[in-house]
């Protein structure tokens, strides 16, 4: 038998692969796609069935001659993209650019490791029509929508400006909630909070809930004042005494999904550079002596299904870890979400034998977080319960009833293993708070009744890790699409970040707008949500793709007429700052950029000056006063990926900067400013060569 050429899409792909077949197969990389609609113009004949226009992409030739070069001195091409969409659309551009007469080429795998190539290998399949007409149909809906509408947008609102069919409605949820936040009303509200003493002195607290077993809700504190009138005086009686034992489950392993919401979440990374990190992984790392390998399988995937051989490894890798208390009789199955493409695995460790410990000094400090993060979460799921001992106890003072929960952990479990991130600002992963010993009938003293008043909370704006949560909640996207939705909204300036929650700009609010006037369809959650149904519907063999996008085309053609004939210019007007352009005298305006908002001088192209927004946190620069230069203040900067860091406000005749925020407070030994490391900690010297060992 002579040579087979094995086509995949990166090149670190095509080396951990081409290690695993040898000498009698060629391992080639397309570098993504190799065809694909013009940029430079629409590419779908509308009148022909939606007939699509594929060419060459530009820079691809040379990529294309030595794929077919290679594909002359071997006997059988192999096509092995990715397993979904996407993959199987690369595979059928290639097929056809390659002239491919085999019907059997095409090769899928999810995990990179040696076992599961040569498997695959040797059992090659033919191009899945029903999946390639899915990816071309979601190609041509958005190329659609983002060469039909943009036009529109550039005349009526601001040249420049650019519309996607799923990155509207994403626009559209970030500004409902900031509408939402807008209109909410915020009213005061009080809790009632007794702390007790038991026969023995032991202290706990108990809240007020009910009024003659009604719920008590205290507006303002005269009513708080009422129940502290009612109850002065009044014995305190234990009424009830619940003891049970409870169980906290292990959540499933992650889905692509899930994976950004804790990589953001745990690790502060973005969508983005989850799935960067994540991609490596997949691909192959040189991990030592075992050499390149694949470390986790395909991180695109909704699915929480995980092989039996898996299953088994992680077992046995618990037992001898842990001991057999920690795995439970049973392995455990979690049920996907509905419409989860079964044929892919969880994102898990090709090989839970494979500990991050092991791994850690062949990788960068991002593949390890992440590659820890994905292991601990999957040896975590197949890990037996937390058990828990609450304690619950009710209490009566007159009319009013109290209640005390208590919570100790008596069999750690997974958590011993892994605890899931939150979206609560302060969220409480492990809550222990011990009661006393109390039966029914006893009396307890009250030592203190405390009265707080509270106020009720406008919805948060959305994390990343919550944007990412609810489009996948909504069924807007799929998993490989959250990352370039969050990406690209961002850079168009629709939204920006403060304080890592995202805000619409009033560009992003007057598209919206705009676009939920005369687009109703396009800016809804539902339909954007079913289109992803009929998508799935064309990947499953039920419908006709042409069908599909014949259904959204003839009403928004309707609808983009009408726009064009009806809408009037709106006028976008830069907001105007209090700072004037050194270089021509005019009034700076606010712009946004990629990382925020800046000053621009408002005669661009004439005048190109531009100046960062400079946030003084109330520290004078050290080095200004040392060399006695005009006092300049520290202030926050970004560099340019956007990472935060701290300079002096007379850059560039001071270069004083630092990653850590310094506080006003000097270090006794060196006199350098001390600076918070770490948010929560206190500050400490960040002079490397401060007498007192930086540890201020």
């Amino acid at each position: 038998m002579g040579k087979s050429l094995v086509i995949v899409e990166s090149p670190a792909k095509a080396k951990t692969i081409g290690r695993f077949l040898g000498s009698k197969y060629i391992v080639k990389a397309s570098m993504g796609h190799v065809r694909d609609l013009p940029r430079s113009q629409f590419g779908v004949d509308v009148e022909n069935n939606f007939e699509p226009k594929y060419i060459t992409i530009r820079g691809k030739g040379p990529v294309l001659k030595e794929l077919r070069d290679a594909s002359k001195k071997a006997d059988r091409i192999l096509l092995a993209t990715d397993p979904d969409r996407e993959g199987e659309a690369i595979a059928w551009h290639l097929a056809y650019a390659l002239n491919v007469s085999d019907q059997e080429c095409r090769v899928d795998f999810r995990e990179i490791t040696k076992d599961a190539v040569k498997e695959a290998i040797k059992q090659p399949r033919p191009i899945s029509q029903s999946l390639v007409d899915a990816q071309q149909a979601r190609r041509i809906l958005d190329r659609i929508v983002g060469y039909q509408l943009s036009p529109l947008l550039w005349d009526k609102v601001k040249r420049g400006l650019s519309a996607g069919r799923v990155q509207s409605v994403a626009v559209r949820v970030i500004v409902d909630r900031e509408r939402e936040i807008e209109a909410f009303v915020q009213e005061e509200y009080w809790s009632v909070t007794a702390v007790l003493i038991t026969d023995k002195a032991e202290e706990f607290e108990a809240k007020l809930r009910t009024r003659s077993g009604k719920k008590i809700e205290l507006a303002n504190e005269e009513e708080a004042l009422k129940v502290k009138q009612d109850i002065t005086g009044l014995p305190w009686i234990v009424r009830s005494v619940n003891k049970r034992e409870r169980r906290r489950n292990p959540a499933p392993p992650f889905t692509t999904s899930t994976m950004q919401q804790e990589a953001s979440r745990k690790l502060n990374f973005s969508a983005k550079k989850t799935m960067r990190i994540a991609q490596q992984l997949y691909e192959g790392l040189d991990v030592g002596p075992e050499g390149t390998v694949g470390l986790i399988t395909y991180m695109r995937t909704d699915a929480t299904r995980v092989s039996n051989e898996a299953v088994r490894e992680v077992r046995t890798l618990i037992e001898n870890e842990y001991g057999s208390n920690y795995i439970p009789g049973k392995p455990r199955h979690y049920a996907s979400k509905k419409g989860a493409q079964e044929a892919h695995e969880a994102i898990r460790p090709t090989s839970s034998l494979r500990r991050p410990d092991q791994l850690k000094a062949h990788l960068t400090r991002d593949q390890f977080r992440l590659y820890k993060l994905i292991w601990e979460r999957f040896v975590a799921s197949q890990m037996s319960s937390a058990i828990f001992d609450s304690v619950r106890v009710d209490l009566e003072v007159g009319d009013y009833q109290f209640r005390s929960t208590g919570s100790t952990l008596k069999f750690p479990g997974f958590i011993r293993l892994y605890h899931e991130g939150s979206d609560e600002p302060n969220g409480v992963e492990v809550e222990e708070r011990l009661l006393p010993a109390m039966e029914v009938g006893d009396n307890v003293k009250q030592k203190e009744l405390n009265l707080n008043q509270h106020f009720t909370q406008p919805p948060p704006r959305y994390t990343e890790a919550m944007l990412v949560k609810t489009l996948e909640e909504k069924g807007i996207g799929r998993p490989s699409t959250y990352a370039p939705i969050i990406d690209t909204i961002a850079m168009r300036g629709y939204v920006y970040t403060e304080d890592k929650r995202f805000r619409p700009t009033e560009l992003g609010i007057i598209v919206v707008d705009l676009l939920k006037e005369h687009f109703s369809n396009l800016l809804d959650v539902d339909f954007t949500a079913g289109m992803e149904q009929k998508l799935d519907l064309i990947e499953e063999g039920e419908v006709v793709w042409q069908d599909v996008i014949r259904e959204f085309y003839e009403p928004f053609a309707e609808d983009l007429e009408r726009a064009h004939k009806t809408l009037e210019k709106i006028d976008v007007q830069d907001e105007e700052s209090d700072v004037v352009c050194e270089k021509c005298g005019r009034t700076m305006v606010y712009k946004l950029g990629r990382f925020g908002k800046f000053l621009a001088c408002p005669g661009y192209p004439e005048c190109k000056n531009t100046k960062p927004i400079l946030h003084e946190i109330g520290v004078e620069c050290e080095v200004c006063k040392a060399n006695n230069r005009p006092n300049g203040q520290i202030v926050e900067r970004r560099s340019r990926r956007g990472r935060l860091f701290y300079g002096c406000s007379n850059y560039p005749d001071c270069d004083f900067t630092m990653w850590q925020r310094p506080v006003a407070e000097l270090c006794p030994h060196c006199g350098h400013n001390l600076a918070i490391k770490k948010q929560g900690t206190p500050p400490v010297c960040v002079n490397k060569e401060c007498p007192g060992g930086n540890d201020s």
